[in-house]
């Protein structure tokens, strides 16, 4: 199915003035955070800010983020997390890009050290350019530790939510969640997953068509996007 430039235009409209909101609703549906009237507010986590022992977050708080990594008009601004496997040996990395919902997956049959988790960010990113690529956001696991020193790609920043704080990063954990329902249920051991099996996960999540993307797809809208840009370069 074809989708109209007006209809993806459309869509980008659209979530721009109300998505965010339907989606951190989602997320504190079991979450510690109130729903009240027509604004959205949240119990200060305990112990906010950076988690003690935990450098490599200094200076890259999400306070620190530029306000446009907030405007899903803009894309390039991507969330991330793992999704831990049976036993919490195994995993899978989540990257999702905030405006067109497109997802990467990252296949971790036997651990998630730091040094194994930027390592294959960096292979997930590679064909991406710094346009395509402008920052990450993560929560505090210590499996980003190595970013103080390395860098996942040139010209891509890397910033941190506060202490639990979910909400800071909805697209994300819808994602994670939609993994859990559709593919792969709550104790799965990722080690018994074959690559072939996580790449066509991931082409099924970018190829269903979205109710919040107009009927499109993360993958049309993501073409759509970037194609834009390209040729207002």
């Amino acid at each position: 199915m074809r989708i109209s430039h007006e209809a993806i235009y459309s869509a980008l409209y659209i979530q721009g003035k109300g998505s965010l909101r339907a989606e951190l609703e989602e997320v504190m549906k079991t979450k510690d955070v109130l729903i009240r009237g027509g604004s959205t507010r949240k119990r200060r986590a305990r112990n906010a800010g950076v988690l003690t022992g935990r450098p490599w977050i200094k200076g890259a708080e999400i306070t620190h983020r530029s306000p446009e990594a907030d405007d899903r008009a803009i894309p390039g601004h991507w969330e991330g997390d793992l999704v831990i496997g049976k036993g919490g040996k195994s995993a899978l990395i989540t990257l999702v890009e905030r405006t067109s919902r497109y997802t990467l997956l990252g296949h971790l049959p036997d651990e998630h050290s730091s040094h194994t988790v930027v390592a294959t960010l960096q292979d997930m990113v590679k064909d991406l350019n710094t346009e395509q690529l402008k920052t990450i956001t993560w929560d505090q696991g210590a499996e980003m530790a190595v970013t103080a020193q390395v860098q996942i790609k040139d010209g891509c920043q890397v910033f941190f939510c506060e202490p639990h704080s979910p909400w800071q990063r909805p697209t994300n954990e819808n994602t994670n969640g939609e993994i859990r329902r559709r593919f792969y249920k709550k104790g799965t051991d990722f080690a018994t997953v074959i690559p072939e099996h996580v790449a066509w996960v991931q082409n099924e999540l970018n190829e269903t068509p979205r109710q919040i993307l107009g009927g499109a797809t993360p993958r049309e809208i993501l073409n759509e996007l970037f194609k834009r840009g390209a040729s207002t370069a």
